[in-house]
Parts: structure tokens; C-alpha cells; sequence
């Protein structure tokens, strides 16, 4: 599979401080990768290097076969930052047209862009008018210009509604299925959970953990909750088949390590119709991004 962006062995110093060491990534074609890490754990510093802002002290990137910032990178990479800044006298249309024109396309594809994000009915609006979510969707219309092969979010759902990002995550699925990569910084894990192929944990400029959401349960190892609830009645007689269960208003409640969740499952399937409903929660990703940042020392 193509690489869309390489990292090897990328260290960034300012003066004292490493504020990246040894990260080394690859994110293919296609593919959606959330950079995941608490502030000052070098996501904003590693995306600067990407973009060709600032210069690595060691290591080697590649940006669509190109180095970070030449004008052959710039073409097939799109950035949005977390806070989006536009003209506030200028209305949404009259931005993009702008955007289209820096970018070498044609204006008329402005109102396109702006139906893509939902802002086609705002588009004569002055941006100074819009919400923040509607500002944001202008930066993320920006984004499409040129059909770009990497996509470089910072906290890209910034402002917006929960129907908005629904729609925005819809948006990035399209853009990946075409072959687009899609690099994403995001607080809201709930969200990149299950929105995303693969998740990578910064701590104090170091990959802490890389995987897909299943790899990192396995290495984690973190255990499985498991929500009984027992049939009117039943209670009793439940928790006492399962030792070590806790009661709760829901039900009961016991956790097992990934080893034993069959062998755990199959005992309350044992107990037939003393059971009313079975809930099965794995770790979340906020829970395997607590592990392996405070296994890190944070």
C-alpha cells in the first residue's frame, strides 16, 4: 500500500527541550490516523514539520514523495487548524472564491465547496455573522480545494454541533474512500473511537502506543466490564453464581480479563432465563489513552 506520509526516527529540539524523539509513522493511503496526546506532548510541533513550517532537527519526512513545505508537498496537502481565522467582511462565498483563486482552481467551485459542509444556504452571509461551528466549516470547505491527498486536521470538530460533526466525520469516510489520508488531532476520543483505522498516543514527544483500536486493547490488557441484569427477582440468586459481582441501581456489574471473557460469558449464559439482558464493554479508547499515558509517567 502507498505511503501517503513517512516519518523515520524524527527528533525536534528547541534549545534544551525534545520536544519530539525518535517518532517514526507511515500513514497509507486512505487511511484515517488519529495523533492523540495531553498539551505539550508534540502533536501541534510534529504537524509543523509536516506542513514544512518549522524544520526537523533529525530524522527524515516525506509528504506524498515529497519534503514537508516545497511546492510539490504544499499541492497535495491541506491543513486546518484548530482555530480557523477569516475576513469577517467578507461573506462565505467571496472567502472560498478567494481560497479557489490562491490555489490555482476556478471560483465557480466555491458554492460546491460550501454545499459540501452544509454552509450553501449562509453563503452571501458575512463571515462575521457566522457561529464558530460555522467557521469552522468554512475552514473545513478550504480543506477540499484541490482534491488533496493528505488531509491535516487540528481538533477539526471545533464548535460544532453533534449533527455537524456526524456529518463531518461522513465528509472524511468519502474523502478516505477516494484515497485521501486523513492525519486528525482530537481531544473528543469518544468521537476518533470509532471514526478512525488507527490511533497513535504522543506522551513527552514520544510514541507511546500505535495500533488499530483492537491492537491496543491486546497490548493494554485492560479488562472487560461486563452489565448484568438479572430478571425480576433473580437478583439474588445471580450474584451469587457470579462472585465478586457488584451491585448497582442497573444491575450487576463484574469486570474479567481479556482471557477469561468466553469463559465468563459462557457461566452467565449457564444461567438461562435468570437473566434478563447482558451488556459487554471492552475498553473505551479513553481508557487505553489513560494507560499508556500514565504508563508513561503522565
Amino acid at each position: 500500500m502507498t505511503s501517503t506520509l513517512k516519518i523515520s526516527a524524527l527528533t525536534k529540539r528547541f534549545a534544551e527541550v525534545a520536544a519530539l524523539s525518535d517518532v517514526s509513522l507511515t500513514v497509507a493511503a486512505g487511511e484515517r490516523v488519529a495523533l492523540l496526546g495531553h498539551n505539550g506532548a508534540g502533536k501541534s510541533t510534529m504537524m509543523k514539520i509536516i506542513l514544512g513550517l518549522i524544520p526537523a532537527t533529525s530524522g527524515q519526512v516525506g509528504v506524498c514523495g515529497a519534503a514537508p513545505g516545497t511546492a510539490e508537498a504544499r499541492r497535495q496537502v491541506a491543513y486546518l487548524p484548530e482555530n480557523a481565522a477569516f475576513h469577517p467582511a467578507l461573506t462565505g462565498l467571496e472567502q472560498m472564491r478567494h481560497y479557489l483563486s490562491l490555489r490555482g482552481e476556478s471560483p465557480s467551485k466555491a458554492m460546491e465547496l460550501l454545499d459540501q459542509v452544509g454552509l450553501g444556504h449562509a453563503a452571501r452571509r458575512r463571515i462575521g455573522t457566522y457561529s464558530k461551528g460555522m467557521r469552522q466549516r468554512v475552514g473545513l470547505a478550504q480543506t477540499l480545494i484541490g482534491t488533496p491527498r493528505l488531509l491535516v486536521l487540528d481538533e477539526p470538530t471545533s464548535g460544532l454541533d453533534p449533527v455537524s460533526r456526524r456529518d463531518f466525520y461522513a465528509l472524511l469516510d468519502g474523502l478516505a474512500a477516494r484515497g485521501a489520508s486523513i492525519l486528525l488531532s482530537s481531544h473528543a476520543l469518544t468521537e476518533v473511537e470509532a471514526r478512525t483505522d488507527r490511533i497513535l498516543i504522543l506522551s513527552k514527544g514520544r510514541m507511546v502506543a500505535e495500533g488499530s483500536l483492537a491492537d491496543l486493547r491486546r497490548r493494554a490488557d485492560l479488562p472487560v466490564m461486563l452489565h448484568v441484569t438479572p430478571r425480576e427477582g433473580a437478583a439474588d440468586a445471580v450474584a451469587a453464581a457470579l462472585p465478586g459481582a457488584e451491585h448497582r441501581a442497573e444491575g450487576l456489574v463484574l469486570s474479567c480479563g481479556q482471557g477469561e471473557k468466553l469463559a465468563m460469558l459462557a457461566r452467565i449464559a449457564g444461567l438461562g432465563d435468570l437473566v434478563a439482558d447482558l451488556d459487554v464493554a471492552p475498553p473505551s479508547l479513553e481508557d487505553l489513552y489513560s494507560h499508556f499515558s500514565k504508563r508513561d509517567g503522565q
